[in-house]
């Protein structure tokens, strides 16, 4: 078969479509974008008319996938690791339901938060709901698992986890494909209340999900993907888990690994092959990329006292990724370590593009806050985000996706006044909408600044689910017609600018200012350049 040089993600996104596909659904989300990308700019997926518009969060996304899957088709949605914290809820009751065609979740993790506000491992969300997790070691493992999770999914009928971390997502390496396969037909659920979680049905439902767990441990310890190398030392047991398996590798290209490794890639834990390890050896070093979730488990898992070594006792440091040389540091193997950084190179922090808009939004914003004095600016994830750092130093806050309409909010509950929003136009139909509507609701005086620059800037300029619709979302959910302003955020137009937020700033109510201009980095997109032209905007 075609052998074609892929990122991780590609393998996952080609995989999936070699396997007969009918939906991916997904927000953009790095380091996972890639995914639902590689399948819009698929040939194939286009003949074969596979879905992959972009979803407006992720839990939208997580439901989608499941409605497909409830007609019978194979759906796969995508996201970032703290992306399925926004889907949590379908994510979870998706394992009670169960499936009728495959679906399959993948979540990219990023371990020393590249990109991201934490670190945290989907791992731990996986083994809550019970259901099979893929973790590929290189990235023909990660087509692989992409190609057959969905059999795996449709045989036990429940969702799989493929789990990824940045490094295995953006580096690329040779994969070989599979046959295609045909795309599944649709059929409705065989039981009309499989999907139906009233408390009678989702009783019956949890203790079929349960009684699923020895097969699912004994799938995986048949798995092609967990494998028990024997090794003389028994003096200790390496238990390798994912990308780690490579990181470990690395360190024996020429030296002799003499020590019994068990590589896994498939979870539940093969239980006969932790057995053995800890049987063998005198003491166990877990390698995971992200949480001591095995080594946890380990902990509590055998009662022969093997002492577990891992991110928890300090042999691997507690946060931030893995690479060779930590694990080369923990076998106490010689470090290579590069030359010094010369102190002529400065560090440069990110910054936001020349000709942004949000750099004159929030010159305006900060003269118009100057009579008020500093902190009163609750901010959102995107490029705008980048307002913390200076020259700027125009916002005060960045938690999730959305929170700065509610912590404008809360805060203007607690007497502060103004106390002001900062959030993109994507990011507002992700999650922004419904704190907008609390805020209506009580009359709460906050002024919500919408950067509008027409994308997902951040992300690499993917459609926003607010283009053409943003002020008719607004009045729909309640703000007065009269409180929402939108200007173009230029040099040019800073006194207009500075004006129109003093005035929503002295207004005791919910007023939103929209700065609209094109992101000027997707001014090179013909395509959304003259959709944004239909739209008059």
């Amino acid at each position: 078969m075609q052998k074609l040089l892929l990122l991780g993600d590609e393998a996952i996104a080609q995989g999936a479509i070699d396997a007969g596909l009918s939906g991916v659904y997904a927000y953009p989300g790095t380091p996972s974008t890639e995914i639902t990308e590689y399948i819009q700019g698929s040939k194939i997926a286009r003949e074969r008319n596979i879905h992959s518009q972009w979803s407006a969060n992720e839990k939208t996304a997580m439901e989608t996938a499941l409605g497909m899957s409830y007609a019978g088709k194979r759906a796969m949605t995508c996201m970032k690791h703290v992306g399925l914290n926004v889907a949590a809820d379908a994510f979870i009751n998706a394992a009670i339901t169960g499936v009728n065609g495959g679906l399959v979740v993948v979540v990219a993790d990023d371990p020393s938060m590249h990109s991201s506000q934490n670190e945290q491992d989907s791992r731990v969300y996986g083994k809550f709901a019970m259901i099979s997790i893929l973790e590929p070691h290189n990235q023909q493992e990660a087509y692989d698992m992409a190609y057959n999770a969905f059999e795996l999914s449709e045989k036990y009928a429940l969702p799989v986890m493929i789990r990824i971390t940045t490094r295995l997502a953006h580096s690329r390496a040779g994969v070989i494909r599979k046959p295609m396969l045909d795309e599944n037909k649709s059929s409705l659920p065989k039981d009309p209340t499989q999907f139906v979680l009233l408390p009678a049905f989702a009783r019956r439902n949890y203790k079929h999900l349960l009684s699923t767990r020895p097969d699912l441990e004994m799938v995986s310890t048949e798995s092609p993907y967990n494998w028990l190398m024997d090794g003389h030392d028994k003096s200790l047991g390496i238990v390798a888990c994912g990308i780690a398996y490579n990181y470990l590798m690395e360190n024996f290209q020429d030296r002799d690994l003499n020590h019994p490794v068990l590589k896994l890639s498939q979870y539940p834990m093969p239980r006969r092959d932790i057995n053995h390890l800890i049987e063998e050896c005198d003491e166990i070093l877990v390698l995971e990329d992200g949480y001591p979730v095995i080594e946890e488990l380990l902990k509590g898992y055998q009662e022969a006292g093997t002492p577990i070594h891992g991110r928890l006792d300090g042999t691997l440091p507690r946060d931030g990724e893995l690479n060779p040389n930590i694990v080369a540091a923990a076998f106490n193997l010689p470090v290579e370590e590069g030359a010094p950084v010369p102190d002529m190179v400065k560090s440069r922090p990110p910054a936001m593009c020349k000709g942004c808009g949000h750099i004159d939004a929030y010159r305006a914003l900060n003269i118009a806050l100057e009579e008020y004095g500093p902190g009163r600016v609750f901010a959102d994830i995107g490029c705008y985000t980048l307002g913390a750092l200076p020259p700027y130093n125009a916002i005060n806050s960045c938690v999730d996706m959305g929170a700065s309409i509610t912590m404008a909010k809360g805060a203007a509950d607690a007497g502060l006044h103004p106390s002001v929003a900062v959030i993109g136009d994507s990011t507002f139909t992700h999650s922004g909408m419904t704190g907008l509507l609390d805020a209506v609701s009580e009359k709460t005086p906050i002024t919500v600044i919408i950067s509008d620059n027409f994308t997902t800037g951040m992300t690499g300029g993917q459609d926003s689910q607010a283009l053409g619709h943003l002020e008719n979302i607004i009045k729909g959910i309640g703000v007065e017609p009269e409180h929402i302003r939108v200007f173009k955020p230029t040099a040019a137009n800073l006194d207009e600018m500075v004006e129109i937020m003093r005035e929503e700033l002295d207004y005791n109510g919910v007023s939103v200012i929209i700065p609209r201009r094109q992101c000027i980095q997707t001014l090179r997109n013909k395509s959304l350049v003259h959709k944004v032209k239909e739209l008059g905007l």
